[in-house]
């Protein structure tokens, strides 16, 4: 599928440049030339009465891209075979088609060769997500550029780099791959560089994004045969390290496999070479050495990173890291969003507040109206007692006869007097008292805010957790499954090798039975075989005294025969 989707997006380039009127609709006579070059690029045999077949019941119109598809992905796309064709060869055909229609260069002294707009364009489309038209997100952007001014020992112009990416077409629909091209050919990017350098950097980025290349570069080899150290170079891929003679990379001298039994380790100096270190797979350990401590530490750490990709059944690295960078991109905006949400809810709150801190105020205004109320009240009072007073001094003057009942009359008054202070007073006290009531109730609700938006933060880590909790407890059991499936498998194994085990030794003492009994026959043939060497001299002997009556000497080459008839082993 990530094959399918890669090819489709070069694809999506060539249909439409031949699109000139930008109608959505190609004719079929392009079709076919487009169909005929596919098929040739992807090593597929050619069918060219399939497309005719297909589009047999429409007019002689143009055909879209809807209209397109399906016969793209039965007669074409369904037949691709990974590793039978060169995807640079598909890539470099859509580009040919796509920037002649679309790669205008305004520039004519800082424009990218054709091979450098090429790379970009393939890097582009690597870091571009599946949804059509083709566009990048600025962060996406900025990791790009950020790379080739890594390959090229620069630092990037952020101030450049945020001009073209504030812009309100860049930030409403992202950028498109030819705003990239012409930005990169603007020269404010490569500024001051030359142009070898740049397509050194580009190249280098290519081969590590598009190429899946985790890193590359010269390191000293120990030979398994003769022992001697070679200077190799060496090419990183997630499942892979392949090193050749140089970096041209045409004479590979071998490869090693990386997988999870595969480590790396560093090593001591020894043998007159430093930083040393070792990748150790199940059936050989191959011995390295790297300029520097530097290169030793990225090397060691671009392995491990290898082997944990291998392992994890991951074939790309920056498809790990392009997911990674999408799901922080998407974890940023779920925060963004909810960071929206908590401040329309702070909104909501603050409103509370104010049409909460406006009653207060109705109610303090409410008070100072009943503090004037009661001023007035006071006032009137104190009023009707002077005026009382003076009444009492005038009816005093006036007939010295009533004193006595004038005088209870004044301490009954005063007695009043004294009452009204007192609740006067009584009425302040409940003033102090709501005042005070009041200030205790807005601390209230205050605290009551501040441990409803705690709770709320407490429920919502409580969920994560959980949720990360049960994620754990699945990958756990997962786990289990599998070591249990792997020691049953162990368990079989052992049993199929002891079986065979027992098989050998009884096979074993079967040899060695026939072995003793070919031992014993052996020996019954040498004494055979004794016994007629004995007869054969005895019977020499018998002829010689017949033929030489008189006794002659016996022949000593007959004597020496006969011995060594009988020393002769069977």
């Amino acid at each position: 599928m990530e094959l399918r989707a890669e090819l489709l997006k070069s694809i999506w380039y060539a249909f439409t440049s031949l699109d000139v009127e930008k109608s959505g609709k190609v004719s079929k006579s392009q079709l076919k030339v487009l169909s005929h070059n596919l098929y040739t690029a992807l090593n597929i045999p050619h069918d060219p009465v399939a497309l005719e077949d297909h589009f047999r019941d429409d007019d002689d119109g143009p055909v879209s891209n809807q209209g397109y598809m399906p016969y793209l992905n039965k007669f074409i796309l369904d037949k691709v075979v990974e590793g039978t064709f060169v995807k640079e060869n598909v890539d470099e055909f859509c580009w040919t088609l796509s920037a002649k229609k679309n790669y205008r260069p305004k520039n004519s002294v800082d424009v990218l060769p054709d091979k450098d707009a090429f790379h970009l364009w393939c890097l582009f489309n690597f870091l571009s997500e599946d949804d059509y038209p083709l566009v990048l997100v600025p962060e996406e952007v900025e990791y790009l550029l950020k790379k080739i001014c890594i390959a090229m020992s620069v630092e990037l112009s952020c101030v450049d780099v945020e001009d073209f990416i504030s812009q309100e077409a860049v930030q409403q629909s992202g950028i498109t791959v030819w705003a990239f091209l012409d930005f990169v050919n603007t020269g404010r990017l490569t500024r001051g560089m030359e142009k070898d350098s740049v397509t050194m950097a580009i190249d280098e980025v290519y081969q590590e994004i598009a190429g899946n290349i985790i890193k590359q570069g010269y390191l000293w080899k120990k030979g398994h045969l003769r022992r001697n150290w070679n200077e190799r170079w060496f090419s990183l891929q997630p499942s892979t390290l392949h090193y050749y003679v140089s970096e041209d990379r045409k004479e590979c001298k071998g490869c090693i496999e990386l997988g999870h039994n595969c480590c790396v380790e560093v090593l001591p100096e020894k043998e007159g070479k430093r930083c040393m270190f070792c990748v150790k797979t199940l059936t050989k350990t191959y011995e390295m050495s790297a300029p520097d401590t530097k290169q030793r530490q990225e090397w060691t750490t671009a392995i491990q990173t290898a082997i944990r990709l291998c392992v994890e059944g991951k074939k790309s690295l920056h498809k790990d890291l392009k997911l990674r960078r999408r799901e922080q991109r998407e974890e940023r905006e779920r925060r963004r969003t909810a960071k929206e949400e908590e401040l329309q809810s702070l909104r909501l709150l603050q409103g509370e507040r104010e049409s909460k801190l406006a009653e207060l105020e109705l109610l303090q205004d409410a008070q100072k109206q009943a503090q004037t109320a009661l001023l007035q009240e006071e006032q009137k009072r104190r009023q009707q007692h002077v005026e009382l007073q003076r009444t009492l001094q005038e009816q005093l003057q006036q007939a010295e006869e009533a004193r006595a009942s004038i005088q209870a009359e004044m301490a009954l008054k005063e007695v009043e007097t004294e009452r009204q202070r007192r609740r006067i007073r009584e009425l302040e006290v409940m003033q102090l008292r709501l005042e005070e009531a009041l200030h205790q109730e807005m601390r209230a609700r205050q605290d009551e805010e501040v441990y409803c938006l705690a709770q709320a933060r407490l429920l919502v880590e409580e969920e994560e957790k959980m949720k990360a909790l049960l994620a754990l407890q699945e990958e756990q059991e997962q786990y289990i499954l599998k070591t249990q499936r792997e020691k049953q498998e162990l368990r079989q194994e052992m049993v199929t090798k002891s079986q065979a085990l027992e098989e050998a030794q009884h096979q074993l003492e079967k040899v060695r039975a026939s072995r003793h009994r070919m031992d014993q026959d052996i020996a019954a043939a040498q004494r055979k075989l004794r016994h007629a060497s004995t007869s054969v001299k005895h019977w020499n002997i018998q002829v010689n005294r017949l033929t030489h009556p008189n006794g002659p000497r016996e022949d000593p080459l007959l004597e020496a025969q006969g011995s060594q008839l009988c020393l002769c082993p069977p």
